[in-house]
């Protein structure tokens, strides 16, 4: 009964593992995606704040 359970384990764990990694990279993918918009408005308003122009209207949080 010992085997079966080692057996399960090894099967699992090649899953679990990817699943894991699949986690961090998407995690990591949003995060600096989130992170580059949120740096993009804020160069653009610095540039439009140059250029004497208004500030774009923020967009409503969802």
């Amino acid at each position: 009964m010992d085997e079966y359970w080692v057996a399960v384990f090894w099967s699992l764990l090649p899953t679990i593992v990817v699943s894991g990694l699949f986690f961090f990279i998407l995690r990591s993918i949003l995060r600096s995606d989130r992170t580059e918009r949120r740096v993009y408005a804020r160069i653009e308003a610095e540039e439009r704040a140059k250029r004497g122009l208004p500030p774009v209207p923020a967009a409503p949080e969802r």
